[in-house]
């Protein structure tokens, strides 16, 4: 038997989980060493899900990390565009069809929806 609730902690919210890792400054610092080990974590777990389904593909594993916010800040300032306040603002990876008419399709409905 585990142990009981305490702090955060509650029993009823355990589960299985597969392959997962969690590196962290206890003091919120930010640096490129988490990030180093966060990647050593992640070649590290022989398990993740998806993984060994097909060995070519990507099973979609990778690293949650804060936004850098002055790293955006100086490149989009770059393009002309001024962020809003940290916080206030996301930021989104999308893998797009290399066909060229699906891309642009797809393209074209991404632009209506971060308009809006």
């Amino acid at each position: 038997m585990g142990p009981g609730p305490q702090g955060l902690y509650h029993p009823d919210n355990e589960h299985d989980a597969c392959g997962v890792g969690f590196v962290a400054n206890i003091k919120g610092r930010k640096s490129h060493t988490i990030v180093e080990q966060g990647l050593t974590v992640l070649r590290n777990l022989t398990h993740r899900g998806a993984v060994g389904w097909d060995p070519k593909l990507s099973d979609g594993a990778g690293l949650l990390i804060q936004i850098p916010d002055r790293f955006y800040r100086e490149e989009m300032a770059k393009q002309g565009v001024k962020l809003p306040s940290a916080g206030q603002y996301g930021v989104g990876m999308v893998f797009l069809p290399r066909e060229p008419a699906s891309r642009r399709a797809c393209q074209y409905e991404l632009e209506r929806a971060i308009k809006d």
